[in-house]
């Protein structure tokens, strides 16, 4: 593999990250299941859910958000090898928001994902949740006022 292969795989791996971050901020479960292989699997060990294939990804997220009053996640690239047409790498997470129990809910945690290049680019063929730190505490501020969302042009 050429050194601009390997960058230009880097980058579409990265940029399918940070899109995984960005449809489940958005609540756009079909985009987040449209990441993965059809055979791809996410895992949720802390939890001890599995969910394997497209449709029951988009189905275990749907539900993981809707258990959610409000959520963000920050997501930081990692570290990424490449092997031909699959790769491997881990992602950091910062997760925090309130649960609609009233719970809060903030954790520190590691994307381990297996990648492979297809037809239609990269996608994830699973992606492992390792929960490294959580903290219960009530957060103390508050969701603004329902505003017009700001949306590229």
């Amino acid at each position: 593999m050429s050194d601009t292969q390997a960058v230009a795989d880097r980058f579409e791996i990265a940029a399918l990250c940070a899109e995984a971050t960005d449809a489940v901020m958005m609540r756009d479960y079909d985009r987040v299941a449209s990441l993965f292989t059809p055979e791809g699997a996410m895992r949720w060990p802390h939890i001890d859910r599995d969910f394997a294939g497209r449709e029951e990804i988009r189905a275990g997220i749907a539900w993981g958000q809707g258990l959610w009053e409000f959520f963000v996640q920050q997501v930081h690239p990692g570290v990424v090898r490449l092997d031909g047409d699959t790769a491997v790498g881990r992602a950091y997470v910062h997760e925090f928001g309130r649960m609609r129990d009233g719970s809060s809910h903030a954790n520190y945690a590691l994307y381990h994902d297996r990648y492979e290049r297809t037809p239609h680019g990269w996608k994830f063929s699973e992606r492992v949740y390792e929960v490294r730190y959580v903290d219960v505490s009530p957060l103390m501020g508050s969701t603004p006022p329902e505003a017009p969302v700001a949306r590229p042009r």
